[in-house]
């Protein structure tokens, strides 16, 4: 294969890097690194091969373009346009304090939406300003044939956000599909704000979900400029054949009841995860409890670029847990993560980024391998040099900013050796040996107020050496595709 002039030419630099004399720091091995006798002198740690990100959109014919682009693993084709299309006009619907339609009207479908929909918001009040709708969206129910269907919900100026702002303990914006089965469905959030101070019921102010879907089957999300706050966690998507993009985005908080099982973001188990220049700051925190987490993502295969995770409160104190819930079991490339964490009323966990591995939250059809430990699995004694065969974690660049210096900033936990019965819940946390645990995480250029870049847990390096059949790990769209070929998708 042919391979682009810019990936060839990042694959060989990556190549004089990898092969250099810069040390690792392991629970295996620590080696010394920096100018002296007998010493190599450092380098700088590996970097990340990414393509080349375009200038942010200007004109209306830019905006079309970039909104046309997706992430290479999501499939697209197959979608035919909405059969239902709406134009929302702002200085009405203010006056009604509901969505007022200029032409087709939504209550032509009798409550119920067969064929995709697609809802666009005037930007601009008759004074100019930035339209707020005083309400919720209101979505009939999606019934009939799901295959091909898309469900879009935009600003009508690209680059102009239009805001919902509502009170309601019920107020949400739901996309809920029933009975997906095999079925390809997409939905899309462009230039819209949501802001549901007192949205204390739903589960998420986005809650998107869908029910029954089984390979090929595929639900695809994507978010771009948009902000989001309110519902139990600002942003909810249940397990399933789920891809979640968002770009470009804040997520603003929660504002649920349930102060320790509630988040900013919840992704369970799911298919990716990818967010690309998004920030999370505004989780509940609670005086008396550590509360829950910023971004808590199940996901399989989860993609961080350029995202800011912050524990700055909204309401309440600060939260006390890791500031970003993962899990163990899949995949995870993260490039210029930067966390900050002020103190909170309780003492804080440890973890920055929690890798966990006490629950199973997807489907396990999406996992290539065990998740417990078992007599198929010993780590070989080389482990970097079995990163395409375990469950991996890297994380480039890096920074913490923190009330304290940190412990530690990464926690890979051990695994364990069987299933609670009847439950997800995996028993014998801690009791296996290293040689049975099937993950690796890897570390490079984390800089910041902290000791050290990883826990005592688990197969972790930071700043290792690889071997030039391993550099793949550091190219995004590689690593993309040896997660997802690893289940076929």
């Amino acid at each position: 294969m042919r391979l682009p002039l810019w990936l060839a030419v990042g694959l060989a630099v990556l190549g004089t890097i990898g092969c250099s004399g810069l040390g690792s720091e392991s629970n295996a091995q620590t080696t010394a690194r920096g100018a002296g006798t007998g010493q190599q002198t450092a380098v700088p740690p590996l970097q990340p091969v990414v393509p080349l990100e375009l200038p942010p959109p200007r004109t209306l014919a830019e905006y079309a373009a970039h909104d046309a682009t997706y992430p290479s693993y999501m499939p697209m084709q197959g979608l035919r346009r909405p059969a239902n299309r709406f134009f929302v006009k702002c200085d009405a619907s203010q006056a009604a304090g509901r969505e007022v339609y200029q032409g087709n009207d939504v209550a032509s479908l009798y409550g119920r939406a067969e064929g995709g929909l697609e809802f666009i918001y005037e930007a601009r009040d008759r004074a100019g300003r930035p339209c707020v709708y005083p309400f919720a969206p209101n979505l009939p129910s999606i019934v009939g044939n799901l295959d091909g269907t898309q469900y879009i919900f935009r600003s009508s100026v690209p680059g102009e956000r239009v805001t919902f702002r509502s009170g309601d303990q019920w107020a949400v914006l739901r996309m809920r599909a029933l009975e997906m089965g095999r079925s390809r469905i997409h939905f899309e959030m462009r230039d819209i704000e949501l802001d549901f101070p007192g949205a204390i019921q739903p589960m998420g102010a986005l809650h998107l979900e869908t029910f029954g879907g089984a390979p090929p089957g595929l639900f695809t999300a994507v978010i771009r400029r948009s902000r989001l706050f309110g519902g139990k966690n600002a942003i909810f998507v249940p397990s399933g054949e789920t891809m979640l993009y968002a770009e470009d985005s804040e997520i603003e908080g929660n504002v649920g009841t349930n102060n320790d099982q509630e988040h900013s973001t919840y992704i369970n188990g799911t298919l990716v995860s990818h967010f690309r220049n998004v920030s999370w700051k505004g989780q509940l925190g609670w005086s008396n409890i550590a509360s829950g987490h910023q971004l808590k993502d199940k996901a399989y295969l989860r993609v961080y670029e350029n995202v800011r995770v912050s524990n700055a409160p909204g309401r309440g104190s600060p939260s006390a847990m890791p500031l970003i819930d993962a899990t163990s079991f899949g995949f995870t490339w993260a490039n210029n993560l930067r966390i900050d964490r002020v103190a909170p009323l309780q003492e804080p966990r440890d973890a920055l980024v929690d890798l966990r591995s006490e629950i199973l939250y997807g489907n396990p059809q999406h996992y290539p391998w065990p998740v417990i430990a078992t007599s198929e699995w010993r780590m070989p004694p080389a482990a970097l040099g079995a990163l395409d065969q375990v469950y991996l974690s890297v994380f480039f660049n890096t920074e913490v900013h923190s009330f304290r210096t940190e412990p530690y900033v990464f926690a890979l936990r051990p695994w364990g050796r069987g299933f609670t019965p009847g439950t997800p819940t995996i028993a014998g946390e801690g009791l296996t040996t290293r040689a049975e645990q099937r993950a690796v995480s890897l570390a490079f250029g984390t800089r910041g107020t902290f000791s050290k870049v990883y826990s005592a847990d688990g197969w972790t390096y930071a700043n290792p050496r690889l071997a030039d059949d391993m550099l793949w790990v550091a190219d995004r769209d590689a690593f993309i595709r040896h997660a997802l070929g690893l289940i076929r998708r």
